[in-house]
């Protein structure tokens, strides 16, 4: 897909903004960004803790990534304020129904040929930091387009407030995920859950190395 120059001008200057809050008020750190390849369809799938996120990731991504765009489905009620809308839409995200969304699937199928999008597995947020469980359809995803799936941990944004100073945050990219042996078994309902059941496991080692996994839901 291709993003007009005005507007990955735009993400990377709205993202400064927000980093400026981020990291020079407050104390947000990434670790692993290497593991991102800087070409293709790159899945990041992270734990879902915090409407900050669809914030905060962008930004984590675009310190070491100018002028990239990463895009994100989220959830409808997000673009009911025009203010809201416009801020979101600009930095990639766009709505999601609800339950089964095929429109908006065929938009993720269509960015993971040569785009870096986020999701979140589990569907919903744990602001306890537990982790839930990965849904079955983030597996189907993955083996239908077999993009580059890093595992994402975001650790303490389920504890910021707005606007609060000397605040901890954390997105940790751990390394690229192997399913060739999945890849292998016939596409049914069994395959993708052994595929997202993949992804939360290496999504709970990254939290368990920085000490803030606190077990499942």
């Amino acid at each position: 897909m291709n993003v007009s120059l005005p507007r990955r001008l735009w993400v990377t200057f709205s993202a400064h903004v927000i980093g400026i809050y981020a990291s020079l008020c407050n104390n947000f750190r990434t670790k692993g960004a290497g593991n991102i390849p800087d070409q293709g369809g790159v899945l990041l799938a992270a734990n879902h803790i915090s409407a900050f996120e669809t914030i905060f990731l962008p930004w984590a991504m675009v310190r070491h990534f100018p002028l990239r765009m990463i895009w994100a489905p989220a959830k409808e009620e997000l673009f009911h304020k025009p203010l809201q809308r416009l801020l979101y839409s600009s930095w990639g995200a766009f709505p999601v129904r609800r339950g089964r969304d095929v429109r908006a699937g065929k938009v993720i199928n269509e960015l993971l040929v040569d785009q870096r999008v986020m999701l979140f597995p589990e569907g919903t947020r744990h602001r306890d930091g537990r982790l839930g469980k990965g849904n079955r359809g983030v597996g189907k995803i993955i083996y239908d387009t077999r993009p580059t799936v890093i595992p994402t941990a975001l650790i303490g944004l389920n504890r910021w407030k707005f606007p609060r100073f000397g605040q901890e945050g954390l997105v940790v990219f751990g390394k690229p995920l192997d399913f060739s042996d999945l890849f292998q078994l016939e596409d049914r309902k069994e395959t993708h859950q052994l595929i997202v059941d993949r992804v939360m496991s290496a999504i709970a080692d990254l939290l368990k190395e920085e000490g803030a996994y606190v077990g499942e839901c």
